[in-house]
């Protein structure tokens, strides 16, 4: 693999923190995406005592050659207590904001909503305080089981764009850049006191403008915020790492982002999708929204 640049150096945490978090998450056999996706911010998260939740996992039904989630297993039959254990993890870690994602489960006929829909019920039951932000796959585009988790009422909505228009057939050969769009679009039409989130990598190849571009889509269909981060490759299995884009470029993106209207904008080699999530709830202090359902 390619050297990394001092910028993308990790300093090590204080494991004495982590291991409480680590202890929480086994105690109650759940996964997180920090994990499972080799996040290069996992020692900084659990030592700040969050963690991305990843339900219906570990295996994966797609095979996207970046990321690091097993595919090669069969995904087992959704577990009913698994919804009532994360509340609980919620309730222990006394998390005031809670990133829930997912694997792909293409193999069900809603894709997993109404799994998302169950755990949102049960974190609201144990701890209502707590703000919901979902990270969904596309749903493979069935639409009315995005309606299923929106009006389960999540605070934000986070749908990942992953990269530019040209490279999604490399980079995410069963995705579709066009319906990851309009996922976005109808989750605002349904909810529009909704969030929306969107993220993207960087370092495959993609052009300044290209990502410009990326942005300039993401906000035609109203995406309020967005992540940006450098791609790296978790091993010789996986796509190559093209360039290290440099920290000036990510604060220059940030600077387009805020200019064109995002509400908030996160971008820096280390950004993952729900990296420092929680700093949504300041932008629903600045931003407020009433929760009113469309009749779509």
């Amino acid at each position: 693999m390619t050297v990394k640049p001092d910028w993308l150096r990790v300093k090590a945490p204080q494991w004495e923190r982590v291991g409480n978090v680590k202890e929480i998450l086994r105690d109650l056999a759940l996964n997180t995406v920090c994990e499972e996706a080799s996040c290069p911010n996992i020692g900084e998260c659990f030592q700040a005592g969050t963690a991305t939740f990843l339900i219906m996992g570990p295996a994966c039904t797609r095979a996207c050659p970046y990321c690091d989630i097993d595919f090669e297993k069969k995904p087992k039959a959704l577990d009913p207590t698994e919804p009532t254990r994360l509340a609980e993890a919620v309730r222990r870690m006394r998390l005031n904001h809670v990133v829930i994602t997912s694997v792909n489960r293409d193999d069900l006929p809603d894709g997993g909503a109404s799994q998302f829909v169950k755990c949102i019920a049960e974190v609201r039951a144990v701890s209502p305080q707590t703000t919901i932000e979902v990270l969904i796959p596309d749903l493979c585009g069935n639409w009315e089981a995005l309606k299923i988790i929106l009006q389960a009422s999540p605070e934000v909505l986070n749908h990942n764009t992953e990269t530019i228009p040209r490279l999604y057939r490399r980079v995410r050969p069963q995705g579709n850049y066009d319906r990851t769009l309009e996922l976005l679009q109808r989750s605002r039409q349904i909810a529009p006191w909704l969030y929306t989130k969107s993220g993207i990598m960087v370092g495959l190849g993609e052009t300044d403008a290209e990502v410009r571009q990326v942005m300039q889509d993401l906000r035609a269909v109203d995406c309020d915020i967005l992540t940006i981060g450098q791609y790296l490759q978790p091993s010789q299995k996986h796509l190559q790492v093209n360039d290290f884009v440099t920290p000036e470029q990510f604060a220059a993106w940030q600077a387009y982002g805020e200019e064109i209207g995002f509400l908030q904008v996160v971008s820096s080699p280390l950004t993952r999708s729900s990296y420092h999530a929680e700093q949504v709830r300041q932008l629903m202090e600045r931003y407020p929204r009433q929760k009113v359902l469309s009749a779509e």
